[in-house]
């Protein structure tokens, strides 16, 4: 039995705990400076459970006594202190981090990493699946051409003008808003501004809108730099919630006061478990001597597991963290180091009995009505339909 040390049992860390412990291969120890947090995780799972500062090294390390990974479900900034504890101790580490800079400094301790020791940041949806899922598109063609990502956490009945519901950490939302925005745009490599590159498309009759967000791509600009003309990651809101965003962070500069921003969004806006999960890629390319494109569209709602009620961000995220480190486990990854989430095989991920949670069982219909590139591009229009998505990708 693979013992793991759990870190923060928020909403996201609740379902690692869950999803693990019921798994019965996870000996689960959970941690959280709220004992209110882990009062509420499933007595029935026998989680070990520990209260502790994740700002004390001191701590992390006594509680990590035994175990042989460490899974941050912490917001990034404890990060870099959690990955140094872990190279320590000679234990795996695994995060959700969206954070650019913290996911470098995560690089720098892995690269002191013991043989059979791994250090895996970014295994969420966005980044996370979402990087592995485009490469995986890529491996069809000869030759890439554009390589596109969106991904959207939404609430299923969105109120108010703003169209938009908290469903997971508002630290990593604001992250997303404010912070540059890697792409490759033309060949090279460029930061892009967030909250730009509007565009417009639907899914299944609902009209959205995608803008480019920060750290949502992860490596995929490394692992692709040379091989691609464009490569950028935007995310998916209900039309009309990019401007408003837009007028608080630049023009109230509430970016410039990230803790303020913060108390406003969490104050007036509610959270909900009655979310959906928007998530869809396209590459377009030559295959054959014929310039192809290929797309994957997919909606995950809401759900139960083991009898509990989890919301689309919450199976979503976990699940992926939950499947790398279980594929960690199975030595189906690479074994020590640095490790990509584009290094998991889509196939194997999928089949991952915690990956399934992002299996479509039938077709999306995408169509993209407007694009208004305002970071670049020519303003034009189009309207292309994609294939269905394909379940045996």
């Amino acid at each position: 039995m693979h013992s793991v040390l759990l870190l923060g049992c928020g909403k996201i860390g609740r379902t690692i705990a869950a999803l693990l412990g019921a798994s019965g291969d996870y000996r689960v120890r959970a941690a959280d400076v709220d004992c209110r947090a882990l009062a509420v995780l499933d007595k029935t799972l026998r989680i070990e459970t520990v209260v502790l500062d994740a700002n004390d090294p001191d701590e992390i390390s006594s509680a990590c006594r035994g175990c042989q990974s460490i899974v941050s479900a912490l917001s990034y900034r404890f990060n870099p202190l959690v990955a140094q504890v872990a190279l320590n101790l000679g234990a795996s580490y695994f995060d959700l981090t969206e954070d650019v800079q913290t996911t470098r400094k995560v690089r720098q301790v892995a690269a002191r990493a013991a043989t059979g020791q791994v250090f895996m940041p970014q295994c969420g949806l966005a980044p996370g699946f979402i990087s592995l899922l485009a490469y995986h598109l890529t491996k069809s063609f000869d030759t890439l051409d554009t390589v596109q990502m969106r991904v959207g956490a939404l609430p299923q009945f969105p109120t108010g003008a703003l169209k938009y519901n908290l469903t997971w950490s508002t630290d990593g939302l604001i992250n997303e808003y404010c912070n540059p925005c890697e792409a490759i745009h033309q060949g090279q490599r460029v930061d892009v501004l967030p909250l730009e590159g509007v565009e417009l498309f639907s899914l299944d009759g609902v009209e959205y809108e995608a803008f480019n967000t920060s750290g949502g791509l992860g490596t995929l600009c490394e692992t692709l730099e040379g091989k691609v003309r464009e490569l950028n990651y935007r995310t998916i809101r209900y039309v009309g919630h990019r401007d408003l965003a837009d007028f608080l962070v630049s023009d109230l500069r509430l970016g410039e006061r990230r803790d303020v921003l913060k108390d406003i969004l969490e104050h007036a806006i509610p959270v909900t478990f009655q979310d959906v999960v928007v998530i869809f890629s396209t590459v377009t390319g030559w295959r054959q001597g014929r310039f192809v494109q290929v797309s994957d569209a997919r909606k995950i709602y809401q759900t139960s597991v083991e009898g509990r009620p989890w919301s689309a961000i919450q199976i979503t995220t976990a699940a992926g963290v939950c499947a790398a480190l279980d594929l960690h486990v199975a030595g189906k990854l690479p074994s020590s180091g640095f490790v990509r989430q584009e290094d998991i095989e889509f196939d194997q991920f999928i089949d991952n009995r915690f990956g399934r949670y992002y299996r479509m069982e039938g077709p999306v219909n995408w169509s993209r009505l407007t694009t208004d590139e305002k970071g670049g591009g020519d303003g034009s229009s189009a309207v292309r339909s994609a294939p269905p998505a394909s379940r045996s990708l």
